[in-house]
C-alpha cells in the first residue's frame, strides 16, 4: 500500500495536532539564571571623558595581535578603519552633534568611543557557539576563540547583542576575530596592549573588581575638581595623569547589562548615542537556553512529535485512504 503526497500531508498535520496536543502542558523548565563574574576577572575600564582620540590604542592592538591595516580613504595614506572587523579588533568612533563646540555633551558637542569585545560575563556567543569554538575561561572571564574548532557557522557573529566577533569575508581560509584581552601577552607579564599605550587613561586595565571600584570613585568627584587617573594596569599604574574632572553620567555600562560584562565604560554622553544599547539585566544566554531546555529537555518534544506522526500515518493507512 503507498501513500500518496496529499495524504502524507494529511497525516502530518494529524501528527502536528497530536503532539500539540500532547505538549499543551508541559512540564514545566526551570529558567537558568545569569551566570556569575569569575572569581579572578580581568577587563577593562573605558573612560570617555579622558580619550582625546588619538587612536593609539588602535595602532598598538595591531601591532600586538598582527593585525593588516585596513585602509578606507582614497589616498590609502594610513590604516584607517571605520569600525572593528576580521582586521580591527578595536577602534575609537566618535560622536557628534550639532557645532561640535564642547567636549562630553550631547548638545552641540562631541565625544570618543571605544568600540571592542566587552567580554560578557554570561556571553551569548559561547552560548550559540555548537562546537565550542568560543570559550570563557573559568578563572579570568576572557573570551577566546578557537580557530581549529571553529566550523565557521558564524552563530556567534548573530547572537552578539553588541556586534563584536566579525567574519573575514575576503580570505580564503577565513576566521572569526574579536578582541581576546592580549591573553597571549600575559605569560611574559604584559597586559592588554590598548591600556599599555594610553596616554591618558581612559583604557585602564585590571580586575574587574578594582576597575569597578574606580569607576565608582570618578562618579562620585566633582565636576571640575582637580583628579587623579591611573593609566595602564589599575594594580601597578604609570605616573599618574592628572586633569579636572567631567561630568558624568551616573551610570557604570556594562554593570548590569545581560548579566554584566568585564569591560566597563563611563560618559558624559548617553550610551544609546555611542552605538551601546539599552539591555535587559537577564543574560540572552540563559533566556535562550531556558527555552531550549523546554523544548528538548530529554528529546520530549521531538520524540512526541515523531510518535504523533507515525500514529497518524498508521491511522491514515489502516482506514484505506492510502489507497484512493
Amino acid at each position: 500500500m503507498t501513500i500518496t503526497r496529499r495524504h502524507f500531508l494529511k497525516a502530518a498535520s494529524a501528527g502536528g495536532a497530536a503532539a500539540t496536543v500532547a505538549l499543551a502542558t508541559p512540564a514545566p523548565a526551570e529558567a537558568r539564571t545569569n551566570k556569575l563574574m569569575p572569581p579572578k576577572a580581568l577587563g577593562l575600564l573605558f573612560d570617555a571623558t579622558l580619550c582625546i582620540g588619538c587612536k593609539a590604542c588602535v595602532a598598538a592592538c595591531k601591532q600586538a595581535n598582527g593585525m593588516p591595516q585596513e585602509v578606507s580613504t582614497p589616498e590609502r595614506l594610513w590604516d584607517t578603519p571605520l569600525d572593528i572587523s576580521g582586521k580591527t579588533l578595536n577602534v575609537i568612533k566618535v560622536y557628534q552633534h550639532g557645532t561640535n563646540a564642547e567636549k562630553d555633551r550631547e548638545t552641540n558637542g562631541f565625544a570618543f568611543v571605544k568600540k571592542s569585545c566587552l567580554h560578557c560575563v554570561d556571553p551569548s556567543c559561547v552560548s550559540a557557539c555548537p562546537v565550542s569554538a568560543m570559550t570563557k575561561d573559568p578563572e579570568t572571564g576572557i573570551v577566546s576563540y578557537d580557530k581549529d574548532a571553529c566550523i565557521g557557522c558564524r552563530y556567534c557573529v548573530a547572537a552578539c547583542p553588541f556586534g563584536v566577533p566579525r567574519f573575514q569575508y575576503d580570505t580564503a581560509t577565513p576566521q572569526i576575530q574579536k578582541c581576546q584581552l592580549c591573553k597571549h601577552r600575559m605569560p611574559e607579564g604584559k597586559f592588554a596592549a590598548c591600556a599599555e599605550v594610553c596616554p591618558t587613561g581612559a583604557t585602564l586595565y585590571g580586575p574587574v573588581e578594582a576597575l569597578k571600584a574606580e569607576a565608582k570613585r570618578r562618579l562620585a568627584m566633582k565636576e571640575g575638581d582637580e583628579a587623579v587617573f591611573a593609566r595602564g594596569d589599575i594594580r601597578t599604574p604609570y605616573a599618574p595623569h592628572v586633569r579636572p574632572a567631567a561630568k558624568y553620567l551616573q551610570r557604570i555600562y556594562g554593570e548590569t547589562e545581560i548579566g554584566g560584562t568585564q569591560m566597563l565604560l563611563l560618559s558624559g554622553v548617553a550610551f544609546a548615542k555611542l552605538g551601546y544599547p539599552d539591555l535587559p539585566a537577564q543574560s540572552y544566554a540563559s533566556r535562550s537556553e531556558t527555552v531550549q531546555s523546554t523544548l528538548y529537555g530529554g528529546m520530549v518534544a521531538p520524540l512526541v512529535a515523531l510518535g504523533g506522526l507515525i500514529w497518524a500515518v498508521r491511522r491514515t493507512t489502516k482506514n484505506g485512504e492510502a489507497g484512493e
